[in-house]
């Protein structure tokens, strides 16, 4: 007998409708997708920030320097 917990309710899993075990499987796949996303943003914002002290070492900025434009700005390739 599985047991789901959902807002803090315990369940058993074979008590669930067909359509309530579809929704929680919808819920888990989510979950997976959005933790896989997080992971590749994290992955992203390392390499970023690895290519942004890159260039500041190009352009003489040393890695301490911002390559962060201010809130709002839109930067134009």
């Amino acid at each position: 007998m599985s047991i789901v917990r959902i807002d803090e309710v315990e369940y058993e899993l074979d008590h669930l409708t067909e359509e309530a075990k579809a929704q929680l499987l919808s819920v888990q796949h989510t979950d997976q997708k959005i933790a896989e996303l997080q992971r590749d943003l994290a992955i992203a914002q390392t390499a970023r920030a690895s290519y942004a002290n890159a260039l500041r070492e190009l352009l003489g900025h040393g890695a301490d320097a911002s390559l962060q434009p201010p809130a709002g700005l839109q930067v134009r390739h």
